[in-house]
């Protein structure tokens, strides 16, 4: 920490690996005091959601999984592809950047836990985002490499902070920050509610998202008009809208606003689907009765909002995580195989009955948990 004593600034940098973990690690950046300097390394993709937040440092790596492993054979479609070349530029950087910072702050996996351990760093904290305590805990090489390398760590369940307490390790459970960190934005979602239920569609920010928004759609156009409810759609940074469009048959029309989360329509002239980025996600999960959902950390907020979700398994997908997942969702996910048919049974049956959309609303805040870890993280790295 020379470095960083000689400059007599507070100076922090985050180290996050995923699109869900960078928006995490951005809200926590927004809620610091303002005399803190702070850099961003986003060890995966481009970091869109530090944008006007704070600097980007580190070397950019580029996965065909963009890190997310819940599709079979992502870890050996990216080795394949060149991503062990990915490693050494980002381990001779964290080397580099050894004692330049006041604090060192991951957030996501275990990934950039060991990453920084194995470059010298010590004293992080750590915002565990990734284990939920309802399957796997922590392996016994995961519990050495934190006594080790950790000052303090947030974890998502209480069970998970125990197991690392009962090693001498400062770890804690405050609610879960994925609560605190829903994206809000200026977009009056309310003002576009015509009908008696709406839903927000969530169909990812990967590979397969314009794959999983087509069976969205087609499960939309399924349902008797009767039963069709305002349909919005966040759309996240890395997504192409016009794809989307070409894949459904669905035309893009101006935005008709000037609201900056506003993205414009899809429709068809019979399916009307209103977007926003998904900055303003919050906002359109606060006006809509459910979701369809094939994300990852927007299914968690989805749930722990009360907005019960359906999702459905892709062929592709890692039935270990997803079980995983599903053990902590419970009854508040609805899982359907990938046909629009059945897809869109699951979403008639649920928008048509309102006492168990609510049983499941009850079912999702319980498993979610609520917020209040911001506070806490705040507090743990400014004092």
């Amino acid at each position: 920490m020379v470095a960083a004593e000689a400059s007599g600034r507070n100076r922090y940098l985050f180290i996050s690996n995923g699109h869900g973990e960078d928006g995490i690690a951005a809200a926590i950046i927004k809620s610091l005091p303002k005399n803190i300097e702070v850099d961003a390394y986003p060890m995966i993709g481009s970091g869109n959601a530090y944008a006007g937040v704070c600097p980007i440092v580190g070397p950019r790596a580029t996965l065909a999984s963009e890190g997310w492993r819940n599709v079979k054979g992502s870890l050996r479609r990216d080795i394949a592809t060149g991503g062990l070349a990915t490693v050494p530029p980002a381990l001779k950087y964290l080397r580099q950047i050894r004692g330049k910072y006041d604090r060192v702050v991951v957030v996501g996996d275990m990934v950039g836990v060991l990453a920084a351990y194995a470059t010298g760093h010590r004293g992080l904290y750590y915002i565990d985002v990734y284990k939920t305590g309802s399957a796997r805990l922590y392996s016994s090489i995961e519990r050495w490499a934190i006594k080790r390398a950790c000052t303090t760590v947030f974890c998502r369940a209480d069970n998970l902070a125990r197991t690392l307490e009962h090693l001498g390790i400062d770890a804690r459970c405050a609610g879960n920050v994925m609560m605190d960190t829903i994206p809000y934005g200026d977009y009056d979602a309310g003002a576009r509610r015509h009908k008696a239920k709406a839903v927000t569609l969530l169909p990812g920010s990967r590979a397969l998202t314009a794959e999983s928004f087509e069976l969205q759609v087609n499960a939309l156009r399924s349902l008797p008009a009767e039963l069709r409810p305002d349909v919005f759609l966040a759309v996240a940074g890395s997504v192409n809208v016009d794809e989307l469009a070409k894949k459904t048959g669905l035309k893009r029309t101006a935005m008709l606003s000037a609201e900056p989360e506003d993205l414009g329509e899809l429709s068809d002239g019979d399916l009307t689907i209103h977007m926003a980025r998904g900055s303003a996600m919050g906002n359109l999960l606060a006006t809509s009765d459910l979701v369809m959902s094939q994300a990852g950390t927007a299914t968690v907020q989805s749930l722990g909002m009360g907005k019960p979700a359906i999702t459905f398994i892709n062929p592709r997908d890692r039935r270990s995580r997803f079980t995983d997942e599903q053990m902590l969702f419970g009854e508040a996910r609805t899982v359907v195989p990938p046909e629009a048919p059945a897809i869109g049974a699951a979403l008639a049956n649920l928008l048509g009955d309102d006492e168990e959309r609510r049983r499941l609303a009850n079912i999702g805040r319980q498993r979610i948990g609520g917020p209040g870890a911001m506070a806490a993280i705040v507090d743990a790295l400014v004092s």
